[in-house]
């Protein structure tokens, strides 16, 4: 059979005469029509009888040759591979298996299932989900503006530099100023998350059988980071002013801490506590990760100024992120170090893959060097802080003999309490059906829950957002419709 008659070739389409031809050929060989070993016709012959231009049919050829197809020689014809056949051959059926085979997982992985981290909702974005900023609020348009800038001097930059130079000097000088930082700029880094940001500390500071100290109820991501580089956790409760003094058998490696706001209460640790953590942590054999994720958001006062700050002896490793302050959506993580970790960390950021887009690092100091970021922080803690107000009043008014409110000085979220003791994971599912997104407190316990209450988010959502959700809280906890106002 002439090859010609084989092929179909259609000059309106938009892949081209080349890659038609190369396409075909290749189907006919893998599928068997064309035998190894089988000689084709020569570039001028197949171009003649399909009526192409010459080069069309070389760059066929060329292109089978080089993907192992054909075997080309000068002033010889194209000859099909001697393997086509066992190349293409079907592979034998499978030996039927009752069930699948398990893939083989490390321990870690294999303790993921029964996580419940990243944390996990029954249903989907609705008030009063906590920890969130509200997206509605940000300035997308000037944000916008300083993603194109950036993307236009990206290519004049030199893109080897993970930590960029320009958004280091204004953290220092940022962190400086509102939290009492003290840093140089080549001592922090940006990460992609805050979470990669803990997965950089646990792999270069922690040891397999290592103690490490959480606020218990805390953070689950901070624990889970911990654990995966093999860490043993131990839950440290909370009074008061946050994580409580104890006396352990073993000295931590490390003790992560919330102080300005305590996840998930918001309390805020006194100075005098601050003090006798450091002074608990001792140089060169404990280190102390100060967890600041919403430290823009005080409303009471003054914010209390960074633990790092109080640090004289550079055991404090100082975390924070942009995903509360602006947008979930801009998630850049920073981590401040001490001097002596600031190469070691940064090298280990490389060998991880930790590394923040450069162009969005860009586009993160231009938009704090013109002043959009102080202005949006302070926008944002005068709506804040009047959802917070709004938040409380109406648990006061809808709910009063029901929940007692815990209000924070600061913070995205609150705590409301069950005066009678109940527990809070019936409840919370009750909620989730009538249309309130909440989180249990028990859930963020370490080990056993010794807490138990709601947690109710007010960043993200309006004021009548926030009313009617506690209406709806109202009816579902006490079983009366709740008037307006």
């Amino acid at each position: 059979m002439i090859l010609a008659e084989l092929l179909t070739l259609k000059r309106s389409d938009e892949a081209g005469l080349a890659a038609q031809l190369t396409h075909q050929l290749r189907a006919l060989m893998s599928g068997g029509q064309i035998r190894s070993g089988a000689m084709l016709p020569s570039s001028r012959t197949l171009s003649a009888e399909l009526d192409v231009a010459r080069n069309t049919v070389i760059h066929a050829y060329e292109q089978l040759a080089a993907e192992g197809y054909l075997r080309l020689a000068p002033r010889r014809r194209p000859v099909v591979a001697d393997d086509i056949e066992q190349r293409f051959a079907k592979p034998a059926p499978a030996p039927r298996r009752d069930a699948p085979r398990k893939p083989q997982l490390s321990p870690w992985a294999l303790q993921l299932s029964g996580s419940d981290w990243p944390l996990s909702y029954q249903a989907g974005f609705r008030p009063l989900r906590p920890g969130l900023a509200d997206a509605r609020e940000f300035p997308h348009e000037i944000w916008a503006r300083c993603l194109r800038r950036s993307a236009l001097r990206r290519r004049f930059n030199d893109q080897t530099v993970i930590n960029r130079p320009s958004l280091r000097e204004a953290l220092r000088d940022y962190l400086e100023i509102s939290r009492g930082v003290r840093a140089e700029a080549d001592q922090i880094l940006i990460l992609p998350t805050a979470q990669a940001a803990l997965t950089l500390i646990a792999a270069t500071t922690i040891v397999a059988g290592d103690a490490v100290w959480t606020e218990d109820p805390g953070y689950p991501g901070a624990a889970a980071a911990f654990r995966a580089a093999g860490a043993d956790v131990v839950g440290i409760r909370l009074d008061q002013w946050g994580m409580m003094r104890t006396r352990a058998a073993r000295t931590p490696k490390l003790i992560f801490t919330t102080p300005s706001h305590q996840h998930p209460t918001g309390r805020v640790m006194p100075v005098a506590r601050r003090t006798e953590l450091l002074a608990a942590a001792e140089p060169g054999k404990t280190w102390i990760v100060e967890d600041d994720y919403d430290g823009e958001f005080h409303y009471d006062s003054r914010p209390m100024p960074a633990l790092q700050g109080l640090d004289r002896e550079g055991r404090v490793l100082y975390l924070g992120t942009f995903a509360k302050a602006t947008t979930a959506d801009i998630r850049i993580g920073y981590l401040v170090v001490p001097p002596q970790l600031a190469r070691t960390m940064e090298i280990a950021q490389r060998h991880l893959g930790l590394i923040a887009s450069v162009h969005v690092q860009e586009a993160l100091a231009g938009f704090m060097a013109d002043g959009h970021f102080l202005a949006h922080i302070r926008r944002m803690r005068r709506i804040y802080r009047s959802r917070r107000d709004s938040l409380a009043a109406a648990l006061a008014r809808h709910l009063g003999p029901v929940l007692a409110a815990e209000v924070p000085p600061g913070g995205m979220q609150l705590i409301a309490r069950f005066r009678d003791g109940a527990a809070d994971q019936s409840a919370v599912t009750r909620l989730v059906a009538a249309g309130v997104e909440v989180r249990a407190l028990s859930s963020l316990a370490l080990e056993r829950p010794h807490d138990h209450g709601l947690l109710l988010g007010f960043a993200a959502w309006r004021e009548n957002e926030i009313g009617a959700a506690v209406r709806i809280m109202a009816n579902c906890l006490t079983g009366k419709r709740a008037a307006r106002g």
